[in-house]
Order: C-alpha cells, then structure tokens, then sequence
C-alpha cells in the first residue's frame, strides 16, 4: 500500500509541475519516474524476490522470475494515456505473487486519492452494496470487447467506459459497476493487483472461460479476465458460454 500511494503521489506532482501540452512526453516520465521508486523500494524491503514490471524485468542482482516462488508484479502507470489527458481512471498496481497466485496487492488511484489492497487486519473490507438497474458492465473506452457486448445483450446489461483496467476492477469493487469483462489482450502486470484485491473483497475473479488466473509464467499474456460480483458470476459466465 505504502509503496502504491507513494507512486500515486509522484505522479500527480509530476502531471501538475509537466502539464499536458506534452502527452507522450508526460507518460514516459511518469512510467519512469513510478517504475524507479517501486524498484528502488522493492530493492530495499524485498532484495530476494524477483520482479515482473511492464517497464521490463532485467534487473541486476534480481534472482530469475522462472524459478521463483515468489514475485512482485508492478505496473507503474496503468492507464498512460488517461493519465496523460488529466483523467482520473489511472492507477499504479503492486502485487506480490507465490506459487502462481497472486496473495497480494494493492491498486493505487492516485486520481481519486484512493488504494485499494488485500490488507490483512480483524475488518476486511467488502464489496459495496449493489445499486438498483440493469447490468452495468465496464470496459475499454476505445476497444470494448465483444464479449462485453455480448453479455450485456443477453443479459440486458449496459456498457460503462473507463480506462485502466486498476480503475475498472476498482469500480466493481466500490459498487458503481456490476462486472468488468475484458478479451482482447493484458499482460500479467495489467491484472494481478487488482485480482488480488478483487479477491481480498470477495469479488469473482477469473478468466473469460472460468479457469483460475494463474501468473509468473514464462510468457507474460494474459488475454482475458473477468471481475464482477460473486452472485452475478454464473450467469455472466454462462452468457460466455452459449452458442
């Protein structure tokens, strides 16, 4: 969590100071600047474990992520371009995967000024109550899947755009969508904070087809997920499903 929201911080202050008259150049610092101090803390806390980041895993000193048990999976800027606009759907994910699953996480949203984590303690947290209307599903501003649409024409739904996927599964999360249906393309590091936190809050959290969402392996693609509310899960999976 500390190291998400410090992350969190850095960049706001880096997109207040830049502006965005410089789109490309403002996500590039930024994505830099968030991947070096989760390094730099990972370094200092974690020295042992590997690391799985979007801006690249070649670090000096790390043991190889093929033969770990244990392995931090970061994305320092998911949602670039939304950050890179002013938006607020960006987030920073951290997540500390064992054995293939991921135990913990946190998804920062800098924007909102909200984290979200697996933190342990006597009170988990919860899934916020679900508001009343139709299936309200999240995905992509500029690709929504269509599986997406799919599911929301069969089960009389409707699509929210939004744009990280730590913002999506964050919605579900906080009860302003009901699920978040994704196909098309991820990278491990897109989703394994938020599955964490996903199931930390009780949330369904699987592949399209209903697999378990296993990470740290040799090739980092994980195409598709879906998060949504547990008493929702059969019937959106079975929307998946049919002919």
């Amino acid at each position: 969590m500390r190291i998400a929201e410090e992350s969190g911080r850095v960049l706001v202050e880096l997109r207040r100071t830049m502006g965005l008259d410089d789109a490309r150049a403002l996500g590039h610092e930024g994505d830099h600047r968030s991947n070096q101090l989760i390094m730099d803390a990972l370094h200092d806390a974690r020295p042992d474990d590997a690391v799985l980041s979007e801006e690249g895993d070649d670090l000096p000193g790390r043991p190889d992520r093929a033969d770990a048990g244990r392995v931090w999976i970061v994305d320092p800027l998911d949602g670039t371009r939304e950050y890179s606009e002013g938006r607020d759907d960006f987030a920073v994910h951290v997540a500390l995967v064992i054995d293939g699953r991921p135990a913990v996480g946190a998804v920062s949203l800098p924007g909102q000024g909200l984290v979200l984590s697996t933190r342990a303690g006597p009170r988990r947290e919860a899934l916020a109550p679900r508001a009343d209307g139709p299936l309200r599903i999240v995905v992509s501003r500029t690709r929504p899947p269509a599986e997406a649409r799919l599911v929301a024409a069969r089960l009389g739904g409707e699509l929210v755009p939004m744009g990280s996927a730590g913002a999506k599964a964050a919605a579900v999360l906080l009860g302003s969508v009901d699920a978040y249906v994704h196909a098309g393309g991820q990278y491990e590091w897109d989703s394994a904070a938020p599955v964490a936190v996903a199931h930390a809050y009780g949330a369904h959290a699987t592949r399209l087809d209903g697999s378990p969402l296993v990470y740290n392996r040799p090739d980092p693609w994980l195409p598709d997920l879906l998060v949504c509310r547990p008493e929702l899960s059969t019937d959106i999976l079975e929307a998946l499903r049919r002919p």
